[in-house]
Order: C-alpha cells, then sequence, then structure tokens
C-alpha cells in the first residue's frame, strides 16, 4: 500500500495555565463561596445529583465581588494571553466580564451538558479540588467524522465493538483532566459537563461569561459594536 498521512483540521484549541493562591486567600475564597450557599435564593432549582451553582442562586456577580479582586485579576491577564494566542488584536476589542459565580459539587454531583450561549468566552477555575474529584469533560456536537449516524455514540455499536478503539478520531467525548489551581479556557460554545459517577470531596470551582466588543465598529460587521453607539428603548 502507497505510504499515506492523516490530516486533522480545525481542532477545538483548549487553554490551560494554574493561577496559585496562597492558602489563606484560598479559604477566605472558599469560606465566601460556602456562606452564599447557605443563602440560596432558589433552591428549588437545586435538583437531586446535580453541582450548585452560585448563578442560579442569585450570587452571578463574583467579578464585582472584592473579595474576588485579585483572583479576577489574574483571569484576566490569562484571558487576553489565550486571546494572543488566537493571534486576536486586543488593541481592537474590549472585553467584560458579564457575569462570574462558583459551583460546588459534593458526592456524586455533576455538571450536565452545557454551553454559555450567551457569551464568546468560558473558563473553569478550580479553587478546591482533589485528583479523585471529577474532570471537565468536552464534547462534540459536529462529529465531523462521523461517516454513519450514531455510530461514534449509539450503545449497541459500542457493545458490539464496532469501533476497535477509541481515540481523538472517533470519540464523541473527551475528559480534560484538571488539578487544583487550574484555569481552563475554551468558546463558550463549546459544549462541555462534569464527570457523572465520580464522588468529589467538595469540589470548588469559578466559572463566568466573557463577551468582546469591538473598540470601533466603522467598516466592521461581525463583532459587537461598542456599547456607547447602542440606544435603549424608552420606557
Amino acid at each position: 500500500m502507497p505510504e499515506f498521512k492523516l490530516f486533522n483540521l480545525f481542532p477545538l484549541t483548549i487553554y490551560k495555565s494554574k493561577i496559585i493562591l496562597t492558602d489563606s486567600d484560598k479559604k477566605d475564597l472558599e469560606n465566601e463561596i460556602f456562606d452564599m450557599e447557605k443563602k440560596s435564593q432558589n433552591l428549588d432549582y437545586k435538583v437531586e445529583n446535580k453541582a450548585w451553582t452560585g448563578d442560579t442562586q442569585g450570587y452571578e456577580n463574583l467579578h464585582n465581588n472584592i473579595k474576588f479582586k485579585k483572583l479576577f485579576g489574574e483571569i484576566e491577564n490569562h484571558i487576553k494571553k489565550y486571546l494572543e494566542l488566537l493571534n486576536i488584536d486586543l488593541e481592537k476589542i474590549d472585553i467584560f466580564f458579564q457575569r462570574a459565580w462558583s459551583t460546588i459539587s459534593k458526592g456524586v454531583e455533576n455538571i450536565s451538558p452545557h454551553i454559555h450561549s450567551q457569551s464568546h468566552i468560558s473558563f473553569a477555575y478550580y479553587l478546591k479540588k482533589n485528583s479523585t474529584d471529577a474532570n471537565i469533560v468536552f464534547l462534540d456536537e459536529n462529529k465531523t467524522n462521523e461517516i454513519i449516524p450514531r455510530l461514534f455514540t449509539s450503545g449497541s455499536v459500542n457493545k458490539e465493538k464496532i469501533i476497535k478503539k477509541r481515540d481523538q478520531l472517533n470519540s464523541p467525548a473527551a475528559t480534560f483532566v484538571v488539578n487544583e489551581g487550574d484555569i481552563v479556557i475554551f468558546p463558550s460554545k463549546t459544549l462541555h459537563s462534569t464527570q457523572a459517577n465520580v464522588k468529589n470531596d467538595y469540589r470548588i470551582s469559578l466559572s463566568a461569561d466573557v463577551s468582546i466588543l469591538s473598540r470601533n465598529s466603522e467598516n466592521l460587521e461581525h463583532l459587537v459594536p461598542p456599547f456607547e453607539k447602542w440606544k435603549k428603548f424608552s420606557n
């Protein structure tokens, strides 16, 4: 057989780095988050075996909380670095935290697959995480290599071992291993979740919705124009 090559095009790029906090700072933030959990404002929304998420409980503005100022300053730097790696000119855009919140996962609680459709960039920062706690999972909605419908996700196909080995060419999901202090940045439109049926020892993470606006919208079609060009409807 003649020599051949495989070319993997259009990758999903995930940024991963680390933000190290002092034990004292970390404890202060943990206590603040546990206090938010105690004061939850919408407990009817909390579903059994699903993680507590601050954005559904009245605590969706961590980026404006003075206790989190230092951490969000570090997160800003990492988001800028991520954009630079995508060769986006930071001089031509403004970047905003829309909202930010914490999540607490205990026992086998997990976070279901979802996207952040109202923003452009999302991140997960792991304030408290043991090595045995659940990791983040990225799911492939496009399944570009799926030559037969349901080939990659069918239970019967999997049971009969039609696919001999799972790898990046034929996997519908990828588990991304993270540790305490890690930050992971990715496009908000990326479907993601946390591992199910994995026991957590009070895993705490932080997430946010981050939006990008153009600084100058002249001759520019597809970026969100600057706020000062907007006009609010009259009451």
